[in-house]
């Protein structure tokens, strides 16, 4: 069975993203104020000041709806961003299912590297550099942007366990920390350059290092098999 850690995954809360479909349904002026808010965020934060001088205030007068619209949904400023650049990244960062597990994973890194470079980026950047002395901003980014995607690569290295192309008993989370964390390192850090070949490269060394200790693993048994007969 292989090993994850999804079970401490922080119970979601209400306002997060999707929370509005199941709040109203058949009210769509209330999710079209909801479609509004987001966009005036995204908007907004493309502008000089960027996160720290963006404000529930200025979101909700370009979104033409009141500030308590606005807190209905997101409790604080950095789970509305969150929501926001999760919303705009959602469909990109699907993880496709081709077969072939390193090549799932290589497309979809491949996909975030490219939104890391965009201007959306600096949201990622703003989000990870706030969260550091804000808690509830870095819960919000976990909660929303990290944790579903989290979950759909979950099931991604699981197809290639299933599919023998990684070993039983992986540590899913090891697995991700390693394949996901060169990225972070590289776009947050910038000592080397974030291109989408970057993915290629992590996947070959991380992907491939398994299937080997896989094959080796198997290898051996059959020596000791071999040793033991008569």
């Amino acid at each position: 069975m292989a090993q994850n850690h999804i079970g401490r995954e922080p119970h979601q809360r209400n306002g997060n993203n999707g929370s509005a479909e199941k709040r109203a349904p058949g009210r769509p002026r209330s999710e079209e104020s909801r479609q509004a808010i987001l966009r005036s965020t995204l908007k907004l934060l493309k502008q000089p000041g960027g996160f720290p001088e963006l404000s529930i205030e200025a979101i909700a007068a370009d979104a033409n709806v009141g500030k308590t619209t606005v807190y209905r949904w997101w409790p604080t400023k950095g789970a509305l961003v969150a929501d926001a650049f999760s919303a705009s990244a959602d469909d990109e960062l699907r993880f496709p299912d081709t077969g072939s597990v390193s090549r799932d994973m290589s497309l979809q890194m491949r996909r975030l590297i490219r939104i890391f470079r965009s201007k959306r980026g600096k949201v990622v950047a703003a989000l990870l550099a706030g969260g550091q002395s804000d808690p509830e901003l870095i819960e919000a980014f976990r909660e929303r942007f990290l944790w579903p995607r989290r979950r759909q690569a979950y099931q991604t290295l699981q197809r290639g366990i299933d599919r023998g192309e990684l070993p039983q008993g992986s540590d899913l989370d090891l697995i991700l920390d390693s394949l996901y964390g060169p990225i972070y390192m590289r776009f947050l850090i910038r000592h080397d350059t974030l291109d989408e070949d970057f993915a290629d490269e992590i996947c070959g060394l991380v992907l491939k290092g398994l299937t080997h200790s896989k094959h080796r693993g198997t290898a051996e048994r059959d020596d000791e098999g071999g040793d033991a007969a008569p």
